[in-house]
């Protein structure tokens, strides 16, 4: 099976060997999540998501373009996870974290997707939890939303990778760099990038109409408005730590002013 972000040993759910498991959810959940500094995003959650993290697109190493959400602005560094595995109350989770410990993927024999699940998570017992299959070995309503979730999220992470390489081919990306210091050490973040909002006010009317058209339009605004909490996540660092980019120091946000 090919090496999955965050799944230690993906193994496929199989109606005999795991007719008797089950999956509590652990205290510590999230703590998988907790040493990385973006997260695949897709296009239904840009809206929700862009009240709490930046949304930029990264380049492949392939030449194609996907979509993520900033976590974090240092190396294996999850500033919405706590050390506690929690993720932070009133933000929200992306789909790709919520998702863990199942995923559907290919395994070494198969080209078909299937569903797996990581076999190290603490949660999975015999005894307590939501149970995957029934008496009967069918799968129970638990794994049959389960499956239902994870077939919605492949589908529209296809559509959001679709999205990021037509931006890319209408030359609508501009890349963006990110710089962190703190005490004397500088860490660069490279291979984001951004919609470049003068472009697409440039771009000819049958091109706005099939960004129109495809919904491609308001994923861009989310994007673009997304940016603006790009301060919010420096304020989750220490006061010791300093952040910019090509437009110059990025601040927290001041506290608002409450008069009476």
């Amino acid at each position: 099976m090919a090496q999955l972000m965050f799944y230690e040993r993906p193994i496929a759910l199989n109606r005999e060997r795991h007719k008797d498991l089950r999956l509590k959810v652990v205290e510590n959940h999230y703590a998988f999540a907790r040493n990385t500094n973006a997260l695949p995003i897709t296009s239904t959650e840009f809206a929700e998501a862009s009240r709490d993290y930046p949304i930029v697109f990264v380049g492949g190493a392939d030449g194609s373009f996907n979509v993520a959400a900033l976590v974090g602005l240092r190396d294996n560094e999850n500033l919405l996870v706590d050390e506690n595995g929690h993720w932070e109350s009133g933000t929200y989770i992306p789909a790709f974290a919520r998702r863990y410990p199942f995923v559907l993927a290919t395994t070494d024999h198969d080209e078909q997707l299937t569903v797996c699940v990581d076999e190290v998570y603490p949660g999975l017992s015999h005894e307590e939890g939501q149970a995957l299959f029934d008496e009967h070995g069918a799968e129970s309503d638990y794994l049959k939303q389960l499956l239902q979730f994870l077939q919605l999220f492949h589908a529209e992470a296809q559509r959001t990778s679709v999205f990021a390489n037509r931006l890319k081919e209408l030359g609508l990306l501009e890349p963006k760099v990110i710089h962190v210091e703190r005490n004397g050490k500088k860490q660069t973040i490279q291979g984001l990038w951004t919609v470049d909002a003068q472009r697409l006010r440039g771009i000819d009317d049958a091109r706005v109409t099939e960004l129109f058209r495809s919904g491609y339009l308001s994923w861009i605004e989310a994007h673009l408005i997304s940016l603006g909490s790009l301060p919010r996540l420096v304020a989750r660092l220490d006061e010791h730590t300093q952040v910019s980019d090509e437009a110059g120091p990025v601040a927290p946000p001041e506290a608002p002013v409450v008069t009476h």
